[in-house]
């Protein structure tokens, strides 16, 4: 009998010796990530179950982050449990003094709310979301103190709005930040369908209005997008937000501040690429 004991107990060394190999190799495996060439300036990849940081770069640098901002403005007419059918006059008032972006929704325009908050979230429209806080109760400065109470509550303690389009370079927040957004988004069973929703129409002073979502990646079969967001201002560069599935697993997804015209496209392939040829190398946590 000693001698079984002793063969168990050296039994029991080795399964342990293996299993801290095992996450040695998980944590080597998902850690270097200077092995993935990303032009975004700040990058995020968190496990969106464990919150296990897969990649990070410059994942504490507070930018502008243009209409990633509108998640947060779905959240807050979300919470307030506004009715979603009511029909909103989009006015004057909605036009961008900051940017001087151009919107097909011309003043006297009347959808729903829950149209104004498709087209914010699928094609980032900007005087959707603009009318969306301006018919809030207590007008667009309330609405701009619940996105910043909101986010105080999330623990964004980086974040800061003062617009629901994020046309302002004031829109400030980090990519850790912004995994906390994505991650509370992510819970909203509307923002998880629009802002994937490839395209839609809407009937706008008696014309047919087509919209296409802002993300192209939500068209194509080899991504399983449960949520996204894009942005651009000139002083946030090209953004993008996901909570994706890649390698069989669900990630967040954060890149900020990406200059090229398809840049942040390209990086979100190579996380893709680069997560999968590494899944492919030894079990996974």
């Amino acid at each position: 009998m000693p001698n079984v004991g002793r063969s168990l107990h050296h039994l029991e060394k080795i399964v342990a010796v293996a299993a801290l190999a095992a996450a040695l190799t998980l944590a080597v495996g998902f850690a270097r990530a200077d092995e993935v060439f990303l032009r975004s300036a700040v990058a995020l990849v968190q496990d969106a179950t464990s919150g296990e940081t897969l990649i990070a770069k410059n994942q504490g640098a507070v930018l502008p982050i243009a209409s990633i901002t509108k998640l947060m403005t779905a959240m807050v007419v979300l919470d307030a449990g506004l009715n979603l059918e009511q029909r909103v006059v989009v006015s004057g008032e909605d036009y961008d003094t900051v940017k001087g972006t151009r919107s097909r929704l011309r003043p006297g325009t009347v959808l729903t709310r829950n149209e104004l908050l498709l087209l914010a979230l699928m094609s980032s429209e900007n005087r959707a979301a603009a009318s969306l806080a301006r018919t809030f109760p207590g007008g667009t400065s309330a609405f701009v103190a619940v996105m910043n109470a909101k986010a105080q509550a999330l623990g964004m303690a980086d974040t800061k709005f003062v617009d629901p389009t994020g046309l302002s370079p004031a829109n400030v927040s980090s990519a850790r930040d912004l995994a906390r957004l994505v991650a509370a988004a992510h819970e909203y069973p509307l923002i998880r369908e629009y802002s994937t929703r490839d395209s839609a129409s809407v009937q706008a002073l008696g014309r047919k209005l087509d919209y296409r979502n802002t993300n192209g990646l939500v068209r194509s079969a080899n991504w399983d997008i449960a949520l996204q967001k894009t942005g651009y201002i000139a002083e946030a560069g090209r953004c993008l937000v996901m909570r994706v599935k890649m390698a069989s697993r669900e990630v967040i997804v954060v890149l900020l501040d990406s200059w090229g015209k398809f840049s942040r496209i390209g990086d979100a392939n190579r996380i893709k690429k680069w997560l999968e040829a590494n899944a492919s190398k030894g079990p996974r946590g």
